[in-house]
């Protein structure tokens, strides 16, 4: 595991520490936590990659209408 330095306003610090005490959990194992669901995030352009090929087969009968596209 590689560490890093980064920097950030004591008060904010202090405030980050309380939060992560509060959920038993140290604010280093909250950071990595955080860092998960931040790269998970960026994934998402795969996720829309993978649907659109699963979904290649559909085809559609007719061309729509903006209307129509739009109807909800």
């Amino acid at each position: 595991m590689k560490k890093i330095t980064f920097s950030a306003e004591e008060a904010l610090l202090e405030r980050a520490q309380f939060v992560a005490r509060s959920q038993w959990q140290d604010l280093e194992l909250a950071f990595r936590e955080w860092v998960e669901q931040y790269v998970a995030k960026s994934n998402g352009g795969a996720a829309f990659d993978s649907m659109m090929h699963q979904l290649r087969h559909v085809h559609s009968t007719k061309a729509y209408t903006r209307d129509e596209m739009n109807k909800r």
